[in-house]
């Protein structure tokens, strides 16, 4: 039959979940601390030994051997423990006898607090050790609490600590709900072992990937590298390590499923799945999906890649606040400036005319010198030519000059025989009209072609015209370029400044007649 120490040990193991074997060294440490304190045996090195079976409890009482004593409680010679124990040595302890196990009331409550502190401290002991290897698995657990810096979490066998800088400002957080962390770190502390668990750490989407699609599990797709902004984008670089696999499709899954489960359990979070290639061009090309890019320009050196996409994707390619760009600058490595097509068309013609400018500014100022000194003596050779070109044809040009002159001198005496002071019938009877520009009638083209050589002389014979008005002007007064132009026109001219009953006068086939005068009361004449 067991003993109620027996029972009530097993029992204790069990709720603490702890071997019997710590609860029972714990159990001896706690007697030891109490008979110290005993007044029986208060200053001496006490050592307490515990029957698990029948839980008989025995009390030996431990010496040092040394070679002089000082502390009789505490020390003895070595002739003196050579005769309890022949084996000892100078240094080691000897037991020198045992006691009842008679402890009092203050030593039982000294004991009672030293086994929970012991027991406390091997559960710390067991849950370091525990989770100390486990440092970046994922766990499912349960909110306990929600404090205004943290959230206490529920690992199972202990409590994690999801502090504020952990976690993702999207979520709201409750108490019972569940949802899955990363455990981030295991560290020591004077309360035990402090664990600290993630919801923004970029392993627990590697985490999740692993754990929903299996051909990451087994290593046939491998995550290269992962690009996360908490609770709003993510994106991950996948290559395939073995032939036939499509590493993209792998991870999406049919009809998204797969990526659809991270999704959900991210909370919404969009996560963009590209394929990683060793052409940095490639990879960067695929880095800013969904967006397209034409082109895209490495600048080895200082690690700076300019892409070219086309103008209606350029705020597509740059994101929500230069999220697109910057996700995929830190998948890649590589710092990222977006050009549209437009853009970076006209830089190129504007670098074109430029470069042109130059090599033209440099050959100019390399040839300058010769070719002024060319230019000049071209210009010379070129003065001295034409001076003697020019002079046959100077001569030529005075000989029809003099010729023009000759003809000019001809032409003036007929000129002056036309009595011009006698126009002024002509002026008047152009006057009488009403308008000041009367309707022409058609004239013939043989009329059209005269000149004033042409005109028969009866047309000059203008003594005998009289005035057709009594207000006509005086001789020799031309009001209207009519008159000239009427004077120029010939037979049609002569026709309007004569009267029909003159007998010298040039007859007309298409002289029309006058239309009747008459006056208004404002005393304006109308046709």
């Amino acid at each position: 039959m067991k003993s109620d120490f027996i029972v009530a040990l097993t029992q204790l193991a069990a709720e603490r979940g702890l071997p019997r074997e710590i609860v029972l060294s714990a159990i001896e440490a706690a007697l030891v601390s109490a008979y110290r304190k005993d007044s029986i045996t208060a200053g001496q090195n006490v050592s307490v030994k515990l029957d698990p079976g029948s839980g008989d409890v025995t009390v030996y009482i431990l010496k040092t051997v040394v070679e002089e004593v000082t502390d009789h409680q505490i020390e003895i010679t070595l002739a003196d423990a050579q005769k309890i124990d022949p084996t000892a040595e100078m240094g080691g302890t000897v037991v020198t006898e045992s006691m009842p196990h008679t402890p009092g009331r203050i030593a039982a409550q000294t004991a009672k607090q030293v086994v929970m502190q012991r027991l406390r401290e091997a559960e710390r002991e067991i849950v370091f050790m525990e989770y100390e290897d486990k440092e970046g698995e994922v766990f499912s657990v349960n909110i306990q609490r929600v404090e205004p810096k943290q959230v206490i979490v529920d690992l199972g066998r202990a409590e994690a600590v999801l502090p504020i800088s952990e976690q993702v400002a999207a979520e709201r957080y409750r108490s019972g709900s569940k949802m899955k962390v990363l455990l981030k770190t295991v560290e020591r502390s004077g309360k035990g072992p402090e664990l600290i668990v993630s919801r923004a750490d970029t392993q627990l989407l590697r985490r999740l990937f692993e754990m929903e699609v299996p051909e990451v599990f087994s290593g046939a797709v491998e995550i290269d590298s992962i690009a996360r902004e908490p609770g709003s984008r993510s994106k991950v670089a996948v290559r395939a390590t073995q032939d036939g696999v499509d590493p993209v499709g792998s991870c999406v899954g049919l009809r998204g499923v797969r990526i659809q489960n991270i999704v959900n359990e991210l909370h919404g979070e969009k996560i963009d799945v590209v394929e990683w290639n060793k052409e940095a061009a490639i990879f960067l090309a695929n880095a800013l999906s969904p967006a397209q890019v034409m082109k895209v320009e490495l600048n080895i050196d200082d690690q700076t890649a300019k892409a070219i996409v086309p103008e209606r994707q350029l705020s597509l390619a740059i994101g929500k606040e230069g999220q697109n760009v910057r996700l995929a600058a830190r998948l890649t490595g590589w710092k990222i400036d977006i050009k549209g097509n437009v853009e970076y068309e006209a830089e190129l013609a504007e670098r074109a005319v430029n470069e042109a400018e130059a090599i033209a500014t440099g050959a100019v100022a390399v040839e300058e010198p010769p070719v002024v000194e060319e230019v000049e003596a071209v210009a010379e050779e070129a003065v001295a030519t034409e001076a003697v070109e020019a002079e046959p044809a100077v001569a030529k040009v005075e000989e029809a000059v003099a010729e023009e002159a000759k003809a000019e001198v001809e032409v003036v005496p007929v000129a002056e025989e036309a009595p011009v002071v006698e126009q002024p019938v002509v002026v008047a009877e152009v006057k009488s009209e009403p308008k000041p520009a009367p309707v022409r009638q058609p004239v013939a083209p043989a009329e059209r072609s005269a000149s004033l050589r042409d005109v028969p002389e009866a047309i000059w014979s203008v003594r005998r015209a009289r005035r057709s008005s009594p207000d006509a002007n005086e001789p020799g007064q031309i009001r209207f370029a009519e008159d000239i132009a009427g004077l120029r026109g010939g037979v049609t001219a002569s026709r309007r400044g004569r009267r029909r009953d003159d007998p010298d006068a040039v007859p007309a086939a298409t002289a029309q007649p006058e239309a009747p005068k008459r006056k208004t009361k404002a005393g304006k004449k109308r046709r």
